[in-house]
């Protein structure tokens, strides 16, 4: 009989706890689909009387998960603490030290040193696991590593922050403004206490390097990711959008330059139609749309957090492992991953979204006009909107395509222009059709 996969969980919370009580819940299933029983042998965990809703009889317990990782006989251990430093990359360091496998959720842990922990593992011939580290319950990592792996990625596009996702889908449902929402994700448990890891997009960028990595092959850099978060996005811009035909959502993008044949990744709040793919991806969801040579598009939906997805993810990295299914890390053996050649930001080209707060005065119009014409942007929809009693109003712009650099120019002209009241505000358009 063959003998069951023994595993050694580090961290039991809501992940960790949703992990075991799978294993519990579908052990016979699972059994049968990978050839052999998954049996959980060891936990390391801080508090040691808390209830967690699952049996740990007979499972060994560890105070100190770098321990467990270096002591415990098992054969793979599941790092679900987080962070990219600290005891997580050690308890993994043990781990793959003792030859043993892994399987994480630890996204930042694999952001910064996914490409030095994958060559680790590769050499010693074991499993770095870690479809539960990018949009929870979306295979997205098996999607592009195994089933998609005949093509050649030409783009990566995807909501990969469902807490993002959550504050701009309810805005523009009830016309709130941020910070409103923002409390609300809080209390519903949607957004933590520190939002900042999420709403300032570095969740989403930690993500998408790794997406970037297995899409087109190269070293993981989250350096090179270029990340804007949400906090600026006003009720003003999704009422403003939606005049214009377009829906604001936080994307996470990766690329080929076609001139320079580097890798344009960005972060960043932008404007799509309603008929884009994501467009109808609301709530807590994430959603991932891929574009093959072959394959054409593909969309990928689902939750992207919480228990039971990652949960699954988790899950099924195990099995791969019991199967004895076993691919390089990141597509192709790490040491052959490319270095990442970047593209500046500012050599985007496209179309934009630019909200003016000026005094409402002759002549202003035609400041706007002459710095957006004499840096060559033409602009092909024009809003006034919003006069107060202070003679306030928002001039709302839509331009024609056109490269990043010479936008960001005129709109340096306007900032030293007394009449603007505060720093323009720009967007990028996708056309993601």
């Amino acid at each position: 009989m063959t003998q069951p996969l023994r595993i050694a969980i580090a961290g039991l919370g809501t992940v960790g706890a949703g992990t075991l009580k799978l294993l519990q819940a579908n052990g016979a299933a699972i059994a049968a689909r990978c050839g052999r029983s998954l049996k959980v042998c060891a936990v390391a965990a801080r508090e040691r009387s808390k209830d967690r809703g699952v049996d740990l009889g007979g499972v060994a317990w560890f105070d100190d998960p770098v321990a467990m990782a270096a002591r415990a006989d098992v054969d793979v251990v599941v790092e679900l603490i987080g962070g990219a430093e600290g005891v997580a990359r050690k308890t993994v360091e043990a781990a793959l030290a003792r030859k043993v496998h892994v399987v994480t959720a630890n996204k930042a842990l694999l952001a910064h040193h996914g490409v030095d922990l994958a060559k680790v593992a590769e050499a010693a011939g074991l499993t770095l696991g870690y479809e539960a580290a990018v949009a929870g319950g979306i295979p997205i990592i098996k999607a592009l590593r195994e089933g998609l792996a005949g093509n050649t990625i030409r783009r990566i596009t995807g909501i990969l922050n469902g807490t993002c996702n959550y504050i701009l889908s309810t805005m523009r449902a009830t016309g709130r403004d941020f910070a409103d929402v923002l409390k609300e994700a809080q209390d519903l448990g949607y957004a933590e206490v520190d939002p900042a890891f999420d709403i300032d997009g570095t969740d989403a960028a930690h993500k998408l390097a790794i997406l970037t990595s297995v899409a087109f092959g190269t070293q993981v850099d989250i350096k090179s990711v270029h990340i804007e978060g949400i906090r600026h996005i006003s009720s003003l811009d999704i009422q403003y959008a939606e005049e214009f035909g377009f829906r604001i959502k936080l994307l996470g993008l990766a690329e080929r330059d076609e001139k320079s044949g580097g890798i344009v990744q960005r972060v960043y709040p932008c404007l799509i139609k309603p008929d884009a793919p994501l467009a109808g991806a609301e709530g807590v969801v994430n959603a991932i749309v891929a574009e093959g040579d072959f394959v054409g598009k593909s969309v990928y939906e689902g939750r992207g957090a919480g228990a039971g997805p990652t949960a699954s993810a988790v899950v099924a990295d195990l099995m791969d492992i019991a199967a004895g299914r076993r691919v390089p890390t990141f597509g192709i053996p790490a040491t052959e991953l490319k270095a990442l050649a970047t593209v500046p930001v500012d050599q985007h080209v496209g179309e934009y979204y630019v909200r003016l707060r000026v005094v409402d005065r002759p002549g202003v119009f035609a400041d706007i006009a002459g710095a957006f014409r004499d840096e060559g942007v033409s602009m092909e929809s024009v809003l006034q909107r919003g006069r107060s009693e202070k003679s306030n109003v928002n001039v709302v712009i839509i331009t024609h395509e056109t490269q990043e650099s010479n936008l960001l120019r005129a709109l340096k002209r306007l900032q030293a222009n007394a009449a603007l009241l505060e720093p323009p505000h720009m967007m990028r358009i996708e056309d993601l059709a």
